[in-house]
């Protein structure tokens, strides 16, 4: 049995997050995506595979031609996921805003 890759593995690299970049602006080929790399076009090709994989990117065949683009639905499944983190970190700097303020008045 083939294990299927985690979408949070997908984003872990750099040059896969950077091709999810690119393509907020709008779809492209894989020479295309390549062609803002020093990568080989391989390499690049291998990112995209993973990135459909994970069903972060679409392909939509053109003629010969196969275009990319980003899956809005699976990049907002992500945010939602992390909200619950930003909540957590952003109650914690206001704790520790609320108790250094209170550290200085005291010092005044």
């Amino acid at each position: 049995m083939k294990l299927r890759r985690d979408i949070f593995q997908a984003i872990s690299d750099p040059t896969r997050r950077a091709i999810l970049v690119l393509l907020t602006s709008q779809s492209m080929t894989a020479g295309t995506i390549a062609s803002n790399f020093d990568a080989a076009r391989p390499t690049i090709s291998k990112h995209i595979q993973i990135l459909n994989e994970c069903e972060l990117v679409e392909s939509n065949q053109q003629g010969r031609e196969i275009y990319y683009q980003l899956k809005i639905d699976k990049m907002k499944e992500i945010d939602n996921w992390l909200e619950q983190f930003r909540k957590i970190w952003e109650n914690r700097f206001d704790n520790l805003d609320n108790v250094l303020n209170h550290l200085k008045n005291k010092k005044v």
